[in-house]
């Protein structure tokens, strides 16, 4: 038997301090890292740790304002709220497991209940002030990258409340920057899911007076078909109307928490929304037609929340409270709510139903919506049938799909749910790009899927035409969207094309055919570009890669003689030892952005509708001229 490379002996087991730890595996406790470009980048996570704890202040009823400062790469939080315990400064921003929350009797419906996130915050950041004022005295501590610097307690004389200052850490987090685009939305989220509560961002102030009602009726895209159904209970509340678009948009929150990827309480209210109309209207009508094109909001309080990771953007929690009673004896017994999904039901079968039966108009124009995706659904369900068919035939000998061995969405143990996460599609066209990829992907995390010619432009085409399409329903299959969004198989889905004319035009076709026909997939952020170097600069002693033309000019500057430049016009011109290094660890993605409020009707008639002035006076100013695409010197 041949001998391990390396011993395995005590000299190898190491105990790491506390933010070593969170240092080390970033990961675990904030998602990923990042620079600020995507809304999931860590330094949003961060921000977020920080501004829960005075949400969690609020909603004890302390404190009705908060105040938020970022100012470039520094970032202050003060809220007004009963103030960390003097004592405990230092403890709960640096001791891990250690907080208030894990007492119901002082946070009972709180976001965080794991005393972690601001010990995180704490040592992911370069410079860390946590200060605490309480009854005229005040107790501050500072710390860079999670060690303590300086403490100290003095007499004040500011409101009561909690001030957290931090720079995130550049060792980790690169040049990062704060992108106010994704910022802002969620210090209005703040606002709309808790009315009375006051935000104010760099002296700009977000508050609400109607909750969800203001963030669906300020934020649509699409003109409802209704006035938007506001329901509100205990613990609960939702928002409700229909569109003419395709698919579902529900956002879904937990105690303050936006919960983007949903989880049990989004589960519920989907189920409840096409039981009850069903049993309101006395029609057999299938689920996917009662929720074509609903656009709504649900935000739920439980008590000790389970998220299924700790950037807490999906649900697990089965029940509305669940804890562990230690008896006398030394026993426990459960004591359990109800059912998360019970409760959900229960709340909408009731107050819908009532809400139907009182507004008549709004009853009528949501029936007629049903009945015309039902409609629309019979006459394409037959040709559906016969693609699905010729797509199970074609998939058994499938060789568009170079599949991965792991998949997004199966049941894998914790420890590897980050790899689970890291999973991709690229989406490429044309066999000798697809080859490049298939060669030098990781076979583990990374599909590749071939697309043949340009796709059909979906929104000049019937729907009809559209389910006849083979292409596309391959491709559908591949993803296993077909019948339920959770069922996604790949967290990244990366379209893969050439740098020219053409490869443009199929990303754009692609783009399209999401946004008509399954849109959540780019709102959930699952869409991605991949952005591949334009030029390649070499001397003899060393080779760059240039992804634009100023990093083209900087490079020839820097490698000063003898240099080569040589123009990528496609994929395929990228040899396969080359290409490996641009679907690494540091593959460079364009997130395909979509916010709530842009209308995708608007979006894709200027696009990819009729030819109009608009468009080409766009076309004329954003036009690059060829001296800045191509290089005199090639």
């Amino acid at each position: 038997m041949a001998e391990t490379a390396t011993n395995y002996t005590e000299e190898n087991i190491k105990t790491l301090k506390w933010n070593e730890h969170i240092r080390t595996r970033a990961g675990m406790y904030i998602g990923r890292l990042g620079n600020g470009e995507n809304p999931g980048d860590g330094i949003y996570v961060l921000l977020k740790e920080v501004i829960d704890n005075s949400i969690d202040e609020f909603a004890m009823g302390f404190g009705r304002t908060i105040n938020i400062t970022i100012d470039g790469k520094n970032v202050s939080v003060r809220d007004f709220g009963r103030g960390i315990p003097l004592n405990s400064v230092i403890d709960v921003t640096s001791k891990l497991n250690t907080g208030g929350k894990f007492d119901d009797s002082a946070f009972k419906k709180s976001v965080g209940l794991n005393g972690v996130g601001t010990k995180a915050v704490n040592a992911l950041s370069s410079s860390f002030y946590v200060e605490s004022f309480r009854d005229g005295e005040s107790s501050f501590a500072s710390f860079s990258k999670g060690e303590l610097l300086d403490s100290g307690k003095r007499e004040t004389k500011e409101k009561n409340g909690t001030l957290v200052r931090f720079t995130p850490d550049e060792e980790m987090f690169g040049d990062f920057a704060f992108n106010m685009e994704y910022v802002i939305p969620m210090i209005k989220n703040y606002a709309y899911l808790k009315k009375g509560l006051t935000l104010n961002l760099n002296g700009t102030a977000y508050t609400s007076k109607n909750g969800l009602l203001d963030l669906i009726s300020e934020n649509i895209s699409d003109q409802p078909l209704y006035p938007p159904i506001h329901l509100e209970g205990e613990d609960i509340e939702v928002v409700l109307t229909h569109s003419n678009s395709y698919g579902e948009n529900i956002l879904s929150f937990v105690n303050g928490q936006n919960t983007r990827d949903g989880g049990t309480h989004l589960a519920a209210f989907r189920e409840a929304i096409a039981k009850t109309v069903k049993e309101f209207f006395k029609k057999d009508y299938a689920p996917e037609d009662v929720r074509q094109g609903v656009v709504g909001a649900i935000s739920i309080q439980i008590q000790e929340p389970h998220f299924e990771s700790q950037t807490k953007i999906k649900l697990g929690s089965t029940y509305m409270w669940d804890k562990a009673i230690k008896n006398a004896d030394g026993t426990t017994t459960a004591d359990r709510g109800p059912t998360i999904r019970s409760f959900v039901n229960d709340f909408i079968k009731t107050n819908l139903d009532n809400y139907l039966h009182i507004h008549k108009e709004t009853a009528a124009a949501m029936q007629e919506k049903i009945v015309a995706s039902e409609q629309e659904r019979k006459e394409i369900s037959g040709i559906q049938k016969k693609t699905k068919e010729r797509t199970r035939r074609a998939s058994v000998y499938n060789k568009k799909l170079r599949d991965c061995r792991l998949h997004y969405n199966d049941k894998l143990p914790a420890s590897r749910q980050d790899e689970a996460e890291l999973t991709s599609i690229f989406i490429t066209e044309g066999d000798s790009a697809s080859g490049t990829i298939t060669k030098v992907r990781d076979a583990n995390t990374q599909a590749v899927f071939s697309l043949r010619g340009k796709p059909i432009n979906c929104y000049k085409e019937s729907r009809k035409r559209v389910a006849e399409n083979e292409e596309l329903n391959l491709l559908i299959a591949a993803l296993g969207v077909e019948d339920d969004m959770d069922n996604l198989r790949y967290n990244n889905i990366i379209v893969a094309t050439d740098a020219d004319d053409d490869g443009m035009h199929i990303r754009m076709l692609v783009i399209t055919f999401f946004l008509k026909y399954y849109p959540d997939l780019i709102r959930r952020g699952h869409v991605h570009i991949l952005q591949t170097p334009l030029f390649r600069v070499k001397n003899k002693k060393e080779t760059r890669y240039c992804y634009n033309q100023e990093e083209k000019e900087s490079a020839i500057k820097a490698l000063k003689t003898g240099v080569q430049i040589t123009r990528f016009k496609g994929l395929g011109e990228i040899s396969s030892d080359e290409f490996k290094g641009f679907i690494g660890k540091d593959m460079r993605l364009d997130l395909v952005k979509l916010s709530d409020e842009e209308s995708i009707a608007e979006l894709m008639e200027f696009y990819m509708g009729d030819n109009t002035i608009d468009r080409q006076n766009f076309i004329r100013q954003n036009l690059r001229s060829e001296e800045e695409l191509e290089d005199i010197n090639i």
